[in-house]
């Protein structure tokens, strides 16, 4: 074992180069016809808690739950796949996100079981949140890269710019502040400081008032809740070690697993505390609640298919030493710093996502196995868990068992990760990684695997002949663990079954007239030479101008530009922070294009085209 740990790594990604993970909900691998997964993900509970009503995400439906009876009572079918919901205080009206293109905010009748109106909201929208004192909703239009806001009517009033893909997002007390989780890295691959941020509205001026930047390598932030009290906010996220070179797992060399708390009086990160332990991580935290007497924090490990329990108050005061202590800065590097803190509870179902507390109670959502796990977390009590069946599940196809071990950490050696942690939706995490593959120094940023089998060869330099090959090096020399065959062809058949997601610069799904006059310049600029549809690669490799001479490569494979405008930062170090900088500041002597002659319009018409696709 110590020889295979030992080994150089490579990382189970199709690039040179890790979620609210998993597919985005329009881009989720399709059941055969008669298969039926239900796929539950976000839940809420009303007031009176003891209702619960639960995205059931393949099965694009909402199922209200009764708490007393543990039984579904009825569904609420939706036109697309519920991304995020929201309960009105009085219980009458669901709002629902339907994670589509174009997207849509379904208002449901829970007492009917139907869908009373929809309103256009975004490109793949999620995280509806209310303000229960004016009736404003605040939406994430992620792929949009910003918060919409309806008043009570349902018309949309603002629509508020923040870094990148807002993902999940929480409302002070008092209906001032609107705490939003950015998903990925906004800036530029090829620099010292990498992060996610969290974004503060100013709900009155409508406008971002200050964007918190989260510890360095912070990616694949997930879940985000607001404290009862409204003093802090607690997010869950991925802290990438991606300055290493990825030669061993142990204590978390390269990943490690996080709960970030900020205070929201002064809009300050005060911490980030790893939920992982020292021999075993706690991989792909996703939801996060808190109980309303403020004494604990649950978080949802998707990855290992468990629970952390937390109290507040002890990890309040162990964060305060920190600071007297003058050690405030280490805690992001301690493995131990929950220690006594934090109990971690196993589950039974597998996958889990959402989570909230009634009491004592926490239930949480378990969306590989269709079900709702219900555990005590009184310290108290024995936690004894229950796995409660949302309905009869089919068998899993091959592709649906790919995915579950995408996003399975126990295939992982000490469980730090799971493909999904250096690939959030099987896409990029905007950093760059030192793999092993190709020599030591040279770290490349992540490539999408959508296509991946499709365009060989994989990697950015093309250093795998095909991705068949990347994924089994990735589960080998990343996951430093042996596998059956059958688990890899499972993650092949999961790869093959991804769909591209609409392009958000799609004008009700068409070119724009800017790209239309774009596609004629990347004819005439020869962009369509290496990047020819409708694959946009020739699966060839060339130097292009970017290759750095001390690194003893220059050539590298051609992407394709398929969903290229989620991919960013571009070319192999993430050096172009957009498609605009990859045209015109990094395309030397005119080897990636000719385009040093084009004026500012033809290259803004041009990039228009080219993240259109």
């Amino acid at each position: 074992m110590s020889r295979t740990i030992k080994t150089a790594a490579v990382l189970l990604c199709l690039s040179a180069g890790v979620v609210v993970c998993y597919l985005p909900l329009s881009a989720a691998p399709k059941p055969k016809a008669g298969v039926q997964y239900r796929s539950p993900e976000a839940i809420v509970v009303d007031k009176a808690g003891k209702t619960l009503y639960i995205a059931e995400v393949t099965a694009k439906r909402i199922a209200i739950f009764d708490i007393a009876t543990r039984k579904v009572t009825k569904h609420i079918d939706l036109p697309g796949e519920p991304s995020g919901l929201t309960l009105s205080p009085d219980g009458g009206k669901l709002f629902v996100t339907c994670g589509i293109a174009p997207g849509k905010v379904a208002i449901c009748d829970p007492a009917a079981g139907s869908v009373k109106k929809m309103i256009p909201a975004g490109h793949s929208p999620r995280s509806p949140v209310l303000d229960r004192g004016t009736g404003t909703l605040y939406v994430c239009d992620r792929f949009r890269n910003a918060v919409l806001v309806f008043d009570p009517s349902g018309k949309q009033t603002a629509s508020i710019p923040v870094p990148r893909e807002p993902y999940a997002a929480a409302l002070t007390p008092d209906g001032k502040k609107l705490f939003v989780a950015n998903h990925l890295p906004a800036g530029p691959g090829d620099v010292d400081y990498v992060a996610c941020s969290v974004s503060v509205v100013d709900t009155a001026a409508k406008k971002v008032a200050v964007n918190i930047k989260l510890p360095n390598g912070a990616t694949s932030v997930l879940g985000l809740a607001m404290s009862p009290d409204g003093k802090y906010v607690t997010l869950t996220h991925v802290v990438a070690r991606y300055h290493l070179p990825t030669t061993q797992l142990e204590r978390g060399w390269m990943s490690t697993n996080a709960m970030s708390i900020v205070n929201t009086e002064n809009d300050k990160l005060v911490n980030t505390v790893l939920l992982d332990d020292v021999d075993s991580g706690a991989a792909n935290p996703r939801g996060v609640a808190w109980s309303a007497d403020n004494k604990f924090i649950c978080v949802a490990q998707a990855g290992t298919h468990d629970i952390s329990v937390i109290d507040v108050d002890a990890l309040m005061k162990k964060l305060e030493k920190a600071v007297a202590d003058k050690k405030a800065e280490g805690v992001v590097n301690n493995l131990a710093f929950l220690v006594d803190l934090r109990r971690r509870l196993k589950l039974t179902g597998n996958g889990p996502r959402g989570v909230v507390l009634v009491g004592t109670k926490a239930y949480v959502t378990e969306y590989f196995t269709g079900t709702l796990a219900v555990i005590d977390i009184n310290p108290e009590a024995r936690p004894e868990v229950e796995s409660i069946a949302l309905g009869p599940e089919q068998p899993m196809t091959i592709a649906r068992k790919g995915e579950r071990f995408f996003h399975d950490a126990d295939l992982c050696f000490q469980h730090w990760l799971s493909c999904v942690t250096c690939h959030p939706e099987a896409r990029i995490d905007g950093l760059n990684w030192d793999l092993l593959n190709d020599g030591m120094g040279n770290p490349k940023s992540a490539k999408s695997m959508l296509l991946a089998h499709q365009t060989p060869p994989a990697m950015v330099t093309g250093v795998r002949a095909k991705a068949e090959v990347a994924v089994r090096s990735g589960i080998r020399f990343i996951q430093f663990a042996v596998r059956p065959e059958e688990d890899a062809v499972a993650i092949d058949a999961y790869l093959k079954s991804l769909t591209p997601v609409p392009s958000p610069y799609l004008v009700d799904g068409k070119l724009s007239a800017a790209a239309q006059r774009g596609k004629k310049l990347f004819e005439s600029a020869g962009c369509a030479g290496c990047h020819p549809p409708p694959l946009f690669t020739d699966k060839k490799k060339y130097d292009i101008g970017t290759g750095p001479d001390n690194r003893g490569f220059k050539e590298f494979d051609t992407p394709t530009l398929v969903e290229v405008w989620r991919t960013g930062p571009y070319l192999l170090d993430g050096r172009a922070r957009t498609i605009t900088d990859v045209l015109k500041k990094q395309n030397p002597e005119d080897k990636h294009g000719t385009t040093s002659k084009l004026s500012d319009q033809q290259i803004a018409d041009l990039a228009e085209y080219v993240l259109s696709q």
